[in-house]
């Protein structure tokens, strides 16, 4: 059996809009990274890969690159450009 790590996915703004939900649950396989957490939300949304070079990635409440590696129970947010006045 492969071992498995569940994340809490954070999403604002055009997330949010394209998924119709500001949080969820995601098992990925141990020594994911964020850059997977964006990989599975693409499957079901292909339109979200628009706002992958423009995304940042948060762990923990810490800014982080695509690369870092996840721990089980990690808190994941993706934070998409913003615009406005």
């Amino acid at each position: 059996m492969t071992a498995q790590i569940t994340v809490t996915v954070k999403l604002f703004a055009a997330f949010q809009e394209a998924i119709a939900t500001d949080a969820m649950q995601i098992t990925l396989p141990d020594r994911a990274t964020v850059r997977q957490v964006y990989d599975y939300l693409v499957i079901d949304h292909p339109n979200l890969e628009q706002w992958r070079s423009l995304t940042r990635y948060a762990v923990n409440l810490d800014f982080v690159e695509p690369d870092m590696l996840l721990s089980n129970g990690d808190e994941v947010a993706l934070i998409p450009p913003v615009s406005g006045g």
